[in-house]
């Protein structure tokens, strides 16, 4: 039997890495904030933190007893975004261009807010963490309205 030697290659073989996406962590840190405020709301207030109860409140003059602490609830949050925005100027939101899809957008979730006596930070957020039926049952609701929504305006009139 003959035996060839095989001068030995010397590979370097390069650190291949393939780095995850990492946009999911601002959901995460997006999540408990808002939980996290939900929880601090009910410690301080008493009430359960619903945003759209809170807004509805001042619109429809039922929340002039509170009106400060809706206030500030407001000030907080159309004013945290564009304080983070200088932080981290490099935000994607993925929105459409099209206009009349976002007015449509938030036509249909403040007429659906009122419908349902709630929007997903106090059914979804503050009533599954009580363990509400009526908050899961909103909640199912939510998920299975923008699925279809997305649905209808992705792929049957293509606006979005």
């Amino acid at each position: 039997m003959n035996c060839v030697t095989v001068p030995q290659k010397r590979v370097i073989y390069a650190k291949r890495t393939q780095l995850m996406e990492q946009d999911w962590i601002w959901g995460l840190i997006g999540g408990l904030m808002i939980g996290g405020a939900a929880a601090l709301y009910l410690l301080v207030n008493g009430r359960i933190m619903g945003a759209s109860g809170i807004l509805g409140g001042l619109v429809d003059g039922s929340g002039r007893d509170t009106m400060t602490e809706r206030l500030a609830f407001l000030l907080g949050l159309i004013g945290v975004p564009p304080l983070v925005a200088l932080l981290y100027p490099a935000v994607s939101t993925n929105i459409t261009p099209n206009i009349w899809a976002i007015i449509a957008a938030g036509l249909l979730v403040g007429i659906g807010t009122r419908l349902a006596n709630g929007c997903t930070s106090g059914h979804g957020v503050c009533g599954l963490s009580r363990f509400s039926v009526r908050g899961l049952a909103a909640t199912v609701l939510y998920l299975l309205g923008g699925a279809l929504s997305i649905y209808v305006f992705r792929h049957i009139l293509g606006v979005i």
